[in-house]
């Protein structure tokens, strides 16, 4: 079944009251990260259930995680596109 951009939707849900959280999805990419998962670590992360469009997974809360922006400096910049080129040449020689 085919479904739009729009209805491939990813919710992450959990409560102070438990350790647990869950992620219900609808992104076969979302999909395919959380299936790997669950293979390579079965102790930590679970398929809960899933039907012909999605899936339910279950991890420990504290896997979930947000972060402020990286902020890399025009030098950061700089030196990483002359290390790229450096490496580019090396794979030529």
């Amino acid at each position: 079944m085919k479904i739009s951009r729009y209805e491939q939707e990813t919710v992450v849900n959990y409560n102070a009251g438990e350790q647990t959280a869950t992620v219900y999805t609808r992104d076969k990419a979302v999909m395919r990260k959380l299936d790997t998962l669950v293979t390579d670590f079965p102790d930590i992360y679970s398929l809960m259930g899933q039907d012909e469009v999605s899936k339910t997974y279950s991890f420990p809360k504290s896997y979930v995680s947000y972060r402020k922006p990286r902020t890399v400096s025009k030098e950061q910049r700089e030196l990483a596109r002359q290390m790229m080129i450096e490496r580019n040449r090396a794979k030529e020689d």
